[in-house]
Formats: structure tokens, sequence, C-alpha cells
């Protein structure tokens, strides 16, 4: 067991559901929680829709009210899903039953690793109405600043929230890190993760990606650059015409297989590899030769120690962008071979989390392999030509293996590829 690195514990939420159980089960029945924005009236801009989770009720997901006044929304995203996964795992049970120095050991090992979302206009429209009245008048609006801006708003708008109260919450100790890097941040959480584990730093961690991106000046600025859809996501399709934002957060805790044994840990999955790389070619640029995501992918490969061939499921990015989606077939392809496995992705139903999709993502990969079932694209209609040959489908499909290759994207060029084994039971 020396050197592996076990998932013994989830977390998710998005507007598909509050568990990635449920969420799951949303993907395999062909539902897409895309729908009218809620949050204000876009009837009338041209990209009106999302996945934002309705009805929010933040004592449901974050009990303390304390709290809430140093929390934004996207915080208590992450929170949740990290508090759920750690419940999963087990973890503060077995350490109630060790004596104070054991636990104290026990917390100083337990890492945690956090990707949140980097762009948060909201963070600013507590200014407006102070702006406004001042009339430009920059003196009277300093004056004026106090009596309407929130005083915790500094504290509210620090990237790395979510990491300290994890922390201070379950009391652990070991190290840690705050990966801001847009859509991939929850990925690389998992990734540096993992990799802390197998360097020895300790002995499991918790790994969260969440973000909160529906909100006027992101649906505006991303519709601009025409990256968004007006109606859905359709991967791969002929028709796509861009990707649709969501929210939510995925997480994962992960342990070396010796403190997974000593306690007698339930077993998810394993971590097996992973691999990221960058295009470099400009904040948008996308390479239609698929370079980096085949890169990326090509590393995690490698440092799993495994063949392509042994690749069972493929958890594709497919976020429904023209270019996007074309070079990330030829990255498939050029990794793969003319008969890659099944090829499936779950933006079309749950939106695009941007910072907590990889760690969402994965988590739902997992739950595919220990379903023995790869989940349909319900939207696609046509597979663009383009993007052919590639094994996605509108229906379910079986996976060719134990073994998942979960991929994500963000601006920059860059790409994270993470692998992972389906295992059940626990391990002695």
């Amino acid at each position: 067991m020396s050197g592996r690195i076990l998932v013994t514990g989830l977390g998710g939420i998005c507007a598909a559901g509050t568990g990635p159980e449920q969420i799951w089960d949303a993907l395999a029945a062909g539902r897409s929680a895309v729908g009218p924005i809620r949050d204000w009236n876009a009837s009338a801009w041209p990209a009106p829709v999302a996945a934002g989770i309705p009805d929010l009720d933040p004592r449901a997901l974050v009990e303390d009210r304390k709290l809430h006044k140093l929390l934004r929304r996207t915080d208590l995203f992450g929170l949740y899903a990290a508090a759920r996964a750690i419940d999963a795992s087990g973890l503060l049970a077995f350490r109630a039953g060790l004596d104070p120095a054991a636990a104290e050991t026990f917390n100083d090992r337990s890492g945690v690793y956090v990707g949140p979302g980097g762009g948060a206009y909201q963070n600013q429209y507590e200014f407006f109405p102070a702006l406004t009245a001042a009339h430009g008048d920059l003196v009277a609006f300093g004056r004026e600043m106090s009596a309407v801006v929130n005083p915790m708003f500094l504290l509210r708008s620090l990237p790395n929230n979510v990491l300290c109260h994890i922390g201070i919450r379950h009391g652990f100790k070991g190290p840690n890190a705050c990966v801001t890097n847009h859509a991939v941040s929850g990925a690389l959480a998992l990734l540096e993760a993992a990799w802390a584990l197998r360097d020895g730093e300790a002995d499991r961690a918790v790994a969260v990606g969440h973000d909160a991106p529906i909100e006027p000046e992101n649906v505006l600025y991303y519709q601009r650059l025409g990256l968004l859809s007006g109606a859905a996501v359709r991967p791969f399709d002929a028709d796509r015409d861009g990707t649709v934002l969501g929210e939510g957060a995925g997480a994962m805790v992960l342990e070396t297989a010796e403190t997974a044994a000593a306690r007698g840990a339930p077993v998810l999955g394993e971590f097996l590899g992973g691999g990221c790389a960058s295009e470099g070619e400009g904040l948008l640029s996308i390479r239609a030769d698929g370079d980096g995501p085949a890169r990326a992918m090509g590393l995690a490969l490698t440092d799993a120690g495994l063949r392509a061939a042994e690749v069972g499921l493929i958890v594709a990015h497919g976020n429904a962008t023209r270019h996007s989606d074309v070079s990330e077939a030829a990255a498939i392809r050029r990794v793969f071979g003319p008969a890659p496995p099944p090829v499936t992705g779950f933006k079309w139903s749950i939106g695009h989390l941007l910072a907590g999709s990889g760690a969402l993502e994965a988590a739902l990969g997992l739950l595919a392999l220990r379903r023995g079932l790869v989940p349909g694209v319900a939207t696609l209609r046509t597979l663009d030509p383009a993007c052919a040959p590639l094994p996605v489908s509108p229906a379910p499909q079986a996976p060719r293996s134990d073994v998942v290759l979960t991929l994500s994207r963000g601006f920059g060029g860059i790409g994270v590829a993470l692998l992972f084994r389906g295992l059940t039971g626990s391990v002695s």
C-alpha cells in the first residue's frame, strides 16, 4: 500500500443537487439544471440562462449565523461541500476516540487545499449607491462610504476564507494552499493535496473547489467574449454556441493508504496521478491541435504509470464553446488514438462552475465508475464532424475499465488532467 492515495469522502453542491449522489442521479436521468437567471431580471439579455441553486437557504449550508457576516455565497458552497466530505470520511469520529496527544498529531498531519473563484465583481456592488449619490465627488464618496459599505467588506472578499474556516472549524493545522487559477482552481487543489500526501507532508487532506460566478458583470463579460449560450450547453454538438455559468462546489478527502487502513476507513477510489500544462500563447488563445490538454493528459498518465489503453472513461471539459470542444477532441485522439474510451461531460446539466468544476466533476466521475455507468450528454443531437471520431453519446455507455480521467481547462491555455481508480469497501 505504500505511496497509495485513497479517496475516503466526497462532497458537492450545485443546481442539480446538494450531494454528489443526488447530482449524479440527475445526470444519469438526463436532467438539466439550466434555467432562467433568477437573481436579477435577465429576460432581455442575450444570455439569460444559468444553472443557479434555487431557493438557497444559507443556514442550511452553514449553521453559524455569525459566520454569514464574513462569508460570500461562494464561501458557503465551499464550506458545505468540505463539511459533507469530511463527515462522509469519518475523520472526526475517529479523532474523537484518540487521546489528546494523538489527536494533536492527527490535526498537525491534516491538510487543507482550496481552489476558489477569482472573478467576484459583487464585492464592488456595495460601493455603487455611494458612488452614484456622490455625483463624481470623491471627497463626498469617501465621507459617506462608511455608512453604506459593510465594515466586513475586506474580510468577506478574501479568496482564502474557505481555506481558513475549514481549518478553524475542524482543527486541521497541517499544510495548506489557496490555489486561484480560474477554471482549473479546484482540479489543482486536488492535485496539490494528492502530491502533498505522496511527498509525506501530510497523512490526509481535504481538497475543495468552489465558485459562484452568476452575477451581472460576469455574465455580461463572458457573453461579450462570445463564450456564453443563450439556451443550453451542447458539448461537441454541431449547433453548440457556448457554455452556461453554474455555481457550487466539489470536495474530496484524500488519505494515505496506511492511515486509511489504520482506522478502517471507507474507500471510494484511489488517486492515480495528474498533470498540468499550459499552451502559453495568450489569455484566450486555444491551439486547434489540442497541444495543452494533450500534454496534460500525457503527464497524468506518466505520473500514474498507466498506458492510455487502461483508461475506461474520460470526463471531458466539454464547455461547448466552438474552439475548445474541437481542440479537446483533437487532444483526446492524439493521446488515445482512433479508439478512445467512452467520453462524457457534465456541464450540459450543472453548468460551468468555473473554479468549482474540476473538483465536482472528479467526484462525479468516481461515482460513474462505482455505478458502472457513463452518463450520456443529453443535449447532444448531432456530433460536430470537426470533433469526430469521438465516442460521446446522448445515451449512457459502459466504462471500459475502472479508471477515469477528468480534464479541466481555463484561461491562458492551462489544462489539468486527473486520474482516479474506482474502489469499494475499506482497507485493512
